[in-house]
């Protein structure tokens, strides 16, 4: 049915943009004194009814030492649902590496766009990409929360040990519990994790998010959020949860936060604030794109880390395989959490700290950034004048370690 109301909106909105453009030039003209009103009112119904497909990352080049280098996005692994992005500076210099695990939790990887741009001056970025459940035929199999998992472990080990891991919300518990296999395996993990604003353990600082996901039982999710692809996307006949759903929840969690962006966006238009409207089109135009994840990856999700706080509890088992945070002893952990952070509350992320007893406290790293939302700690002027530099410093130090203990520093 919303593929069927977006084909029937398919037909209209592209009169609605026609009549915008048409009619905003003409606002001076005596007999169209109320055109660009009528102008934006029509860009606006366009926005608000249109399909938004995954933007671009635009990460052409960056600075490094005061000189612009080129950048070249490259898919440096391909997996069923997933893409592992390469983004290579042309520079003969060898900066430490970083993994970015973005989250799969509705929004595409390119949220992460200020994340990257910000870190590409001083490392090596990959970037975890996550692929629109729909557009995954089903003989690729299904997805599971274990899948996820197995993907950072098989990242992690294709990029080698000597690399630090930055994950960023969902990601953060996949993350953890990907180098705590490793670490209790014997395998090399890397110089430092990351984990940013994510529920590491849901029982600390409760929020609307954390409500809703214990407020119904877990048949209620695969009854009423579960659906099936219909059969004019590749993945036809997959189990997923939508994407405007969870698109649907986010604006839930503060309608009246966009219905009055909505309403200055109408005013911005029809009096000509190019440059308001402008930011309102870009932040948008991401906030809308979203995508479809595998309902079986969901649901294990909602049970794992809301209902029964597998990880926090240390009850959590991947493949068979018990997480044991506490066999990290040589990684690095930084946590960070901002403090009006209306998703991940108050002490979630840096629960972390007490389930890594194998770390030396001179190895963990807590940072809380005051005034600060959930976006705001990886995207924005907080992450970059306030959150950034200080994870910046801390991954060079680990790098700078591990180079010298292994007699190369």
């Amino acid at each position: 049915m919303h593929d069927l109301q977006m084909t029937l909106w398919g037909s209209i909105l592209p009169w609605a943009q026609a009549t915008a453009t048409l009619l905003a030039p003409l606002h001076h003209a005596p007999c169209f004194t109320h055109s660009r009103q009528i102008a934006a009112g029509c860009e606006l119904l366009v926005r608000l009814c249109r399909p938004y497909p995954k933007p671009e990352y635009g990460l052409t080049d960056t600075v490094i030492d005061g000189e612009r280098v080129a950048v070249t996005e490259s898919v440096t692994l391909h997996k069923p649902f997933c893409r592992l992005l390469h983004f290579e500076r042309a520079t003969s210099q060898t900066p430490p590496v970083v993994l970015v695990v973005a989250p799969l939790s509705g929004h595409h990887a390119t949220l992460l766009r200020d994340t990257v741009r910000t870190m590409l001056p001083d490392f090596d970025i990959y970037l975890t990409e996550w692929i629109d459940a729909r557009m995954v035929p089903m003989t690729e199999g299904g997805f599971h929360l274990d899948d996820y998992v197995a993907y950072v472990r098989e990242f992690v080990g294709f990029l080698g040990p000597d690399i630090h891991v930055v994950s960023v919300c969902q990601s953060t518990v996949p993350v953890l519990a990907a180098i705590s296999l490793m670490a209790n395996n014997g395998e090399p993990t890397p110089n430092s994790m990351t984990l940013m604003g994510g529920p590491i353990d849901a029982r600390r600082g409760e929020t609307k998010v954390n409500h809703s996901a214990v407020s119904k039982p877990l048949d209620w999710f695969e009854r009423e959020l579960i659906a099936t692809v219909p059969s004019n996307y590749p993945g036809a006949g997959r189990k997923v949860y939508p994407g405007f759903l969870q698109h649907a929840a986010f604006v839930a969690m503060n309608p009246e936060r966009h219905l009055v962006s909505h309403l200055k966006y109408y005013f911005d238009v029809s009096t000509g604030n190019a440059e308001a409207a402008s930011a309102h089109r870009r932040f948008y135009d991401e906030y809308n794109a979203v995508l479809d994840m595998a309902g079986e990856y969901y649901l294990e999700t909602v049970q794992s880390v809301f209902h029964e706080f597998r990880l926090a509890r240390g009850v959590w088992r991947v493949c068979g395989e018990h997480v044991r945070p506490h066999a990290v002893r040589t990684t690095a952990l930084i946590t960070v959490e901002g403090d009006r952070d209306d998703i991940c509350g108050a002490g979630q992320t840096h629960a972390a700290h007490d389930l890594c007893t194998g770390l030396d406290d001179s190895y963990k790293h807590a940072v809380t950034a005051l005034g600060c939302g959930h976006y705001g700690i990886f995207s924005g002027n907080a992450w970059r004048t306030a959150i950034y530099p200080q994870i910046r410093e801390l991954i060079h130090r680990y790098q700078s370690r591990e180079a010298a203990e292994s007699g190369d520093g």
